[in-house]
């Protein structure tokens, strides 16, 4: 059921990324600049190692012009032809403060969001690359950053200050502010649970669903939290889904299914999750919704971890695909009902990508090794 994609790379995958464009097109970016291109069959098209062979953190298609492929390697943003990978044809030098995490293209590519280790976003103008915003409020590393679809001037961004930021662009503060740790404490207070230790909510990864009013993060106590966007951009209410039992580290909503509301999920638990969050109460709100949570007053958080911790491989154990069968929605800030889909990776994912291959429904997933895997969401 599931294959792998090998002889790519040599070092660890760290990001995937898919091409809208009529080929299908897939890139991976793995330790020491090495990039690749894929067809949908998992054939090599093309290999290159970026000049100063810094690691290759973020891999992103242009959605309007097919022949583009942006990849961040240190400070720097490399543009590659996908169909000649001969080096790069321009070159963003200084496009980021210091090592550039991740990558997001606005609907229409016409901006470029770059998060870093300072916790700097900078916003740069396509094509040419020139900065026209850089949002200064993350208090440590930014790890992620996404566009609201249908609305190209909204950026949210995401970080290891456990906060996660809503910018409209016209301005350089945010429209709102969540932090994550404030909710965590608030929650734990409320169940009573004041004894027991859990990991900080340090975000990893921020995804909007395809209507553009959903968000979902996933952090390092396990959890994606998950936000709703009300009239006005306002946050309306926030939510979780207790989803690993190590830190999550990826959450992507998936476009291609029946509605925008699948959510896939892996973390360092070796596990990867297909979530259907249509009755989740941040989504749905007449779903024994509780009352919407605003957000949190700012506070600095003094966390200074970083999440490029490597660990060191483990024998694959082979990867097996059970459905679930689905729970009902217990009262409570969190939902309660399982997985649809559960994949027993056995490695610590790095990157989820849902991709249509061949016209099957998919996510390929990249680990600690030099090889991706792809499995099947067609089940549904």
């Amino acid at each position: 059921m599931a294959r792998q994609w090998s002889e790519g790379h040599s070092t660890s995958i760290l990001c995937v990324g898919a091409s809208s464009g009529p080929e299908g097109l897939l890139a991976s970016g793995s330790e020491g600049g090495e990039v690749t291109v894929w067809s949908q069959e998992g054939t090599i098209i093309g290999r290159l190692t970026l000049p100063g062979e810094e690691d290759s953190t973020s891999v992103v298609f242009s959605p309007t012009v097919p022949g583009q492929l942006y990849v961040s390697h240190g400070d720097t943003v490399s543009v590659l032809d996908p169909r000649n990978l001969k080096g790069p044809v321009e070159e963003f030098l200084g496009a980021g403060e210091e090592e550039i995490n991740a990558l997001a293209l606005n609907e229409m590519g016409s901006a470029m969001a770059v998060a870093d280790d300072s916790g700097e976003v900078r916003v740069l103008e396509l094509p040419g690359g020139k900065v026209c915003r850089t949002l200064r409020r993350h208090t440590n590393i930014c790890s992620s950053v996404a566009f609201r679809p249908h609305r190209p001037n909204n950026l949210v961004s995401a970080g290891l200050d456990m906060q996660v930021m809503l910018w409209g662009l016209q301005k350089t503060r945010p429209l709102w502010t969540l932090n994550l740790q404030e909710v965590a404490e608030e929650e734990d207070a409320h169940q009573q649970r004041p004894g027991q230790l859990f990991n900080p909510p340090l975000v990893h990864c921020v995804s909007v669903a395809s209507c553009g009013n959903i968000l979902g993060c996933a952090a390092e106590d396990g959890r994606v939290h998950l936000m709703r966007i009300g009239g006005g951009s306002k946050l309306e209410q926030q939510g979780a889904v207790k989803a690993h039992s190590q830190g999550a580290s990826q959450a992507h909503f998936v476009s291609f299914l029946s509605h925008p509301h699948w959510l896939v999920t892996g973390g360092n638990d070796g596990q990867v999750f297909l979530w259907d969050l249509s009755k989740h109460p941040v989504v749905t709100p007449e779903a024994k919704a509780k009352s919407g949570v605003t957000a949190a007053p700012r506070r600095k958080s003094k966390s200074k971890a970083r999440r490029k911790d490597q660990s060191q491989d483990k024998a694959r154990t082979p990867p097996k695909v059970e459905a679930q069968k689905e729970e009902e929605v217990e009262e409570g800030t969190e939902e309660k009902a399982g997985p649809k889909l559960s994949i027993s990776h056995g490695d610590k994912v790095n990157w989820l990508c849902p991709a249509v291959l061949k016209g099957e429904p998919s996510v390929v997933v990249a680990d600690q090794s030099s090889s991706l895997t792809v499995y099947p969401l067609s089940r549904l």
